[in-house]
């Protein structure tokens, strides 16, 4: 593009420790809006990058201050050091749309497929399609822990007597509410703290027209009134630890309660244990290299 005002692409990028990935790259998603470039794990660290779009200097200084403040917030959830974060300008006019082609409808899970917008998908014999592009918010499933949950979510709605009702919670994109009403869900409740995520949400439900029977909103937990017959929560650890309670409260009698974004060891034994002790017993736990999500029954 040529002109004063012509798009520029700031790509920033930084060594991200393995445990925090997800996070991170979701986060890059929804500041950007674009795509999300990430090399394989190394020596417990990948390169992450991501790309903003700027017209002029006060632009691009303000995406780069954005990003810098919300991924230290994010990295001292976990423990970890903000990085240190280098960049480089990119003016290809054609950039925007090239990534694209890195991105093909793929199986999340048997029967599920995630289709981005620009392509097309004939659906075989008993499968389901949700359509999400990459990179605009809190995954699109391709991480373990996000594929670990929907693989439980699954198993609960496929079952003889699906859910009524199913609550979301820190729902992200929405993926596991979208994913529970095509298993066989009634309806679903999606909440997040972040306005952000909500508003992705919602769009993602739109799109496929599932808005009739997901309701998504900020509302607090508390908040939020009736038991459920499966509960959802692919969260950090601590969240788990600290909303224990409610959660256990607002399951259901003979309810479920998929749990994940642990991982393998002393996490997932500090979990089983508090929900234990309030009265949960485990049903399955699914590993996938080092994380792992539970599903526990009331």
């Amino acid at each position: 593009m040529s002109g004063a005002n012509a798009s520029q692409w700031l790509k920033t990028t930084f060594p991200c420790p393995e445990a925090a990935l997800e996070a991170v790259t979701d986060l890059l998603g929804v500041l950007s809006g674009s795509a999300v470039e990430q090399s394989p794990v190394k020596d417990g660290l990948s390169q992450v990058s991501g790309f903003f779009e700027f017209t002029d200097e006060v632009g691009r200084e303000d995406a780069l201050r954005l990003l810098e403040q919300e991924l230290g917030e994010l990295l001292a959830a976990y423990g970890l050091p903000a990085p240190l974060v280098s960049c480089s300008v990119l003016a290809d006019e054609d950039w925007a749309t090239s990534w694209q082609q890195y991105f093909t409808p793929f199986a999340i899970v048997p029967g599920l497929i995630i289709k981005p917008s620009w392509e097309s998908y004939a659906p075989q014999p008993g499968e389901q399609v949700l359509e999400m592009d990459p990179g605009m918010a809190f995954g699109t499933g391709q991480h373990a822990s996000t594929k670990l949950a929907l693989s439980l979510v699954q198993s609960c709605c496929q079952a003889a007597s699906p859910p009524e009702r199913m609550l979301d919670v820190g729902t992200g994109t929405g993926i596991l509410a979208m994913a529970a009403v095509l298993f066989g869900a009634k309806e679903a409740v999606a909440i997040d703290n972040d306005p952000v995520a909500v508003a992705v949400a919602a769009e993602n439900i739109a799109r496929n027209s599932l808005a009739e029977r997901i309701a998504v909103s900020a509302e607090p937990l508390e908040r939020i009134s009736g038991q459920f017959d499966l509960i959802c929560a692919n969260i950090l650890h601590d969240v788990l630890v600290e909303l224990a309670p409610a959660l256990v409260q607002r399951l259901a009698a003979n309810g479920q309660l998929v749990l994940s974004g642990l991982l393998c060891g002393s996490q997932e034994e500090s979990i089983l244990r508090i929900y234990r002790e309030l009265g949960l017993r485990l049903r399955q736990a699914a590993h996938e290299e080092e994380w792992v999500s539970l599903l526990l029954e009331a």
